[in-house]
């Protein structure tokens, strides 16, 4: 047994203001992760910014081949993301003991992690391999299908890396380290943006490859995000010592059952509020292009201040899982309320934003002149209705992850699929469609379904933190 001190950095706190310190560390933790969330989406900005300036249909089918990648991306990813409240709660278990802390557990689940992602890998490469039959069989042109089979055929090389990276960004943010991932992050979006200069145009001496080449540098800054991550992990002071490929080959069941016990759900959940937002984008091509076109600039907006809750929520997920392993229900308690107010603090301020400027945030997408007056008018429509549901998303995002640290991830898949999928959805259908609202009742549909995921999980949440904690042995 391999032990060591572990490092008093605030993972339970009382006393006076106890609120106020907890504040502060979800903000020192959640910060980064939320900007490491942000570089991710800079990355996707860069591919569609190349391709846009290659060829509109290498656009068009680069965005069908990454919703399909993506689908992948998201049922695989539950398993990385796992890894964080386990390792949370072993940290609990031993912060308040006086007995050196044995890092040999931690190890086994960053271990285990990265087997989860090898066994998960094979049945997604299954599915990714059916993009154009699945593209087709939804009504998509067979070129356009076909181009963005090409497309995810070169990306899913890279998705066991891309799954890897956030089993080691999951292990370092437990262990209250988040500048690592968002450290690699930047250094990733050069790296990206390089490989699609390159591959795509052919520069550098490289051949021009188009959309292949987009999907091939996709793929390659996956790979490098986990080499780089990898490197500084067994490098840095504070994760070194833990030695995650010492014995790599050696399984430790108990631990990868309960990564998949955790992660399935986990990952189904993310798929259900993509789903109705990705089902939504569909469902705006029933009311003619201005409708896609304002959809698409409207979602980008909430999409970037989600980011912010997202992050503390991150942050939420292992100090309310420190606290639930060393038993402290009033810690956990605490923590995931913080997490909650702080991310409603935040949307509400973005939501002020989002009411009062709908028209000039929007021109920062398109500029407001007379041929785009019909795109923008509607974008400010959707923009209003965008502004009403920050609160929402903000409290179910922090609600989920903090139950996400009570390794509460069942009831929250079935409260997030009833939310999205019974309610959400039927209200996008007879708003949109049905009571003739088109786009406009499409947007209420998807802020009455986050309104019901944030009651419903806020609810759990505040029930299932009142019952003591039993301390794992």
């Amino acid at each position: 047994m391999e032990t060591f001190d572990l490092p008093r950095h605030g993972p339970l706190i009382s006393g006076r203001n106890a609120f106020l310190k907890e504040a502060r560390e979800l903000l020192r933790l959640g910060i980064p992760l939320a900007a490491t969330q942000l570089a991710q989406m800079i990355i996707l900005a860069t591919d569609t910014a190349m391709l846009g300036h290659y060829t509109k249909d290498a656009l068009a089918a680069a965005a069908l081949g990454n919703t399909i990648y993506f689908l992948a991306w998201l049922l695989g990813s539950g398993l990385p993301f796992a890894v964080s409240p386990v390792i949370a709660h072993i940290q609990g278990e031993h912060a308040q003991s006086t007995k050196p802390f044995d890092r040999w557990p931690v190890r086994a689940a960053a271990r285990m992690g990265l087997w989860s992602v090898v066994i998960a890998t094979p049945p997604l490469w299954l599915f990714l391999l059916f993009t154009r039959v699945m593209l087709q069989g939804l009504g998509e042109d067979p070129l356009l299908a076909a181009d963005a089979a090409v497309f995810v055929y070169g990306i899913m090389s890279g998705l066991p890396f891309a799954l890897g990276f956030q089993v080691l960004r999951s292990f370092s943010a437990a262990l209250s380290r988040p500048l690592p991932s968002l450290a690699v992050m930047a250094l990733a979006i050069l790296f990206n943006a390089l490989g699609d200069y390159a591959l795509i145009f052919g520069h550098f001496g490289l051949p021009e490859m188009g959309i292949v080449g987009a999907g091939i540098a996709s793929a390659s800054s996956n790979i490098f995000s986990f080499v780089v991550m990898l490197a500084i992990i067994l490098s840095a002071k504070g994760l070194k010592d833990y030695r995650i490929l010492h014995r790599l080959g050696r399984w430790h069941r108990a631990t990868l059952a309960e990564l998949f016990r955790l992660g399935l759900p986990i990952g189904i959940t993310m798929v259900f509020e993509v789903a109705l937002f990705n089902g939504a984008t569909l469902a705006m091509g029933a009311f003619g292009r201005a409708s896609i076109a304002a959809h698409q600039i409207a979602i980008t907006i909430p999409s970037l201040t989600f980011m912010v809750p997202l992050g503390i929520g991150l942050a939420a997920t292992v100090r309310v899982g420190m606290a639930a392993g060393a038993g402290d229900a009033v810690g956990a308690r605490r923590a995931g309320f913080t997490a909650i107010g702080l991310g409603a603090i935040f949307m509400s301020m973005s939501a002020v934003v989002l009411w009062a400027f709908p028209r000039t945030i929007a021109s920062v997408w398109l500029p407001d002149v007379a041929d785009n007056s019909e795109v923008l008018a509607l974008a400010v429509r959707f923009l209003y209705v965008a502004a009403a549901f920050q609160l929402f998303d903000g409290l179910q995002v922090a609600a989920s992850l903090s139950l996400r640290g009570l390794k509460d991830a069942h009831w929250p898949m079935w409260l997030a699929g009833a939310s999205y999928w019974l309610a959400g959805a039927p209200m996008c259908a007879l708003l949109g469609f049905g009571f003739g609202m088109q786009g406009f009742g499409i947007w209420l549909g998807l802020a009455f379904g986050l309104l019901v995921a944030a009651i419903t999980l806020t609810t759990r949440f505040v029930l299932l933190s009142k019952r003591p904690i039993a301390v794992e042995q």
